[in-house]
């Protein structure tokens, strides 16, 4: 039986919102089987849980938002990529901010976190969404699609006429079949325009941003010294970003996944127009092992390339 997983242990961590500047400190929690990922403001007079799930996204101007009940949870697609990763099912995620930390601008950090707690396999089958026809949306030259597919694979291209973006490629295309997240995606940072940093403090946003947690790019060229993680970096990100976004469905994709020039807005609404279809999918579990496709036992070991 492919089984649900969780963490063996608590861990805490501290870092800074992206765009509050704010201090914040995470703590992952084990949860029980068919729990999914919960996230929890603990900062509030009393706490409220908001669980990942598509129809909870509220905003998705800058990020991810999770939304309940006035509470907001913002920027939840870096460490919901790491759980996807990882094969995550079921987890409890307190923070004290509205905004989860950015770390480093990739999903390294939650990669390494969840990996020090351990994982844990849980007795119970690990629940998959099987898409049984194909699914797009669309807006403007943009478009976001998930056609049937025995397996998870994605293919992301991206549109940014930058001479530094030019030189590394535009697209990026996997299959999780033969390729290890930890390795070849987790560590891709965010990435943006010195221009429009300046702009968007201007407006009291990015005060948490720096070449500590993103990739920062002039006219011509990357600012950073330390360069490229990934020869493919820019379009390797909105993939881990896509990964993360399409998690917050509930559980692990059975599909292939092409975008243009998505964003967190055209993810979700992808997600949307998938649950809006009832003939669109459907809740599969693998009870022989042999029976699921190839990728799902997760290089959860691996270490970064």
């Amino acid at each position: 039986m492919l089984k649900q997983r969780t963490i063996k242990s608590i861990v805490k961590t501290v870092g800074i919102g992206l765009h509050s500047g704010r201090k914040v400190e995470l703590t992952l929690r084990p949860a029980g089987p068919d729990t999914g990922i919960v996230f929890t403001r603990v900062d509030l007079p009393q706490s409220i849980e908001i669980p990942a799930r598509a129809m909870s996204i509220g905003d998705t101007r800058l990020a991810s938002v999770l939304q309940r009940e006035g509470a907001r949870v913002s920027t939840i697609e870096h460490i919901m990529s790491a759980c996807a990763g990882l094969g995550i099912d079921n987890l409890y995620v307190d923070v004290t901010a509205e905004e989860i930390p950015i770390m480093d601008g990739s999903a390294a950090s939650f990669v390494f976190l969840i990996q020090s707690a351990g994982i844990e396999q849980q007795d119970v089958p690990k629940k998959f969404i099987k898409v049984k026809k194909a699914v797009e949306v669309r807006e403007g030259d943009k478009f976001a699609r998930l056609e049937p597919y025995f397996g998870f694979h994605l293919k992301f291209t991206i549109d940014f006429r930058h001479p530094a973006v030019n030189k590394t490629g535009q697209e990026c295309e996997v299959d999780f079949a033969d390729t290890s997240y930890v390795r070849e995606i987790s560590r891709a940072r965010t990435f943006g325009f010195a221009h429009e940093v300046e702009q968007m403090r201007e407006l009291g946003l990015a005060r948490g941003g720096s070449m500590d947690n993103a990739i920062v790019l002039d006219e011509y060229r990357i600012l950073n010294n330390d360069g490229l993680r990934y020869s493919d970096e820019f379009a390797k990100h909105k993939m881990l970003d896509a990964i993360g976004d399409l998690y917050v469905i509930g559980h692990p994709l059975l599909a292939s996944y092409t975008a243009y020039k998505s964003g967190h807005g055209l993810n979700n609404a992808l997600l949307r127009e998938l649950l809006a279809q009832n003939d669109a999918y459907e809740v599969v579990t693998f009870e022989d092992i042999k029976a699921a496709p190839r990728g799902f036992e997760y290089d959860t070991q691996a270490v970064f390339a």
